[in-house]
């Protein structure tokens, strides 16, 4: 029996061809819906398409093997104002990202409060909940979560000219 702290090789080290490693688990979500509210005007949008979306998500730690979410997605079209939009998915991922919110969450803790190298991390990441991600994609999340939101209200920062920047009173 393996105890805690023990070490552990991993058994996908040393495997070069890619049809080698464990088959990924697939597990189905469904964001297919009959209608939706239009973003843009509010008005009831009647589904047009389905369309499908592969996620990956942190590993099955007990079987060894990758997640996929495979999720399904309606397409909608506004008869008023004619906008086609797709189902909201973003409480699973950001738009347009392979990774899950999970997934980039934890990347970005192991670097930023763990202290991991970028590299380091993606083995981690692999090593313990096979996922892979490319270093440089997390490093690429890291430096977005430290930047500036948008949006933030900027009144608290001096304006130019003397009288604001020293605060002195009038104008």
């Amino acid at each position: 029996m393996i105890g805690p702290g023990e070490y552990v090789p991993d058994v996908t080290e040393g495997i070069t061809c890619i049809d080698d490693l464990p088959q990924p688990k697939v597990v189905r979500r469904s964001r297919n819906y009959p209608s939706r509210r239009c973003p843009r005007c509010g008005q009831r949008a009647g589904r047009c398409g389905i369309t499908r979306r592969t996620l990956h998500d942190l590993g099955d730690v007990l079987a060894g093997r990758p997640v996929d979410l495979l999720v399904t997605c309606s397409k909608h079209k506004c008869p008023h104002c004619r906008l086609r939009f797709t189902a909201d998915t973003s409480d699973l991922a950001v738009p347009k990202c392979h990774y899950s919110k999970r997934v980039q969450n934890l990347a970005v803790l192991l670097v930023a409060e763990d202290g991991l190298p970028y590299r380091s991390a993606s083995w981690h990441l692999w090593r313990d909940h096979r996922v892979f991600v490319p270093y440089a994609t997390i490093q690429n999340w890291v430096e977005a979560a430290g930047e500036k939101k948008a949006g933030q209200p900027l009144h608290h920062l001096p304006r130019r000219g003397p009288g604001r920047l020293q605060r002195l009173p009038g104008h």
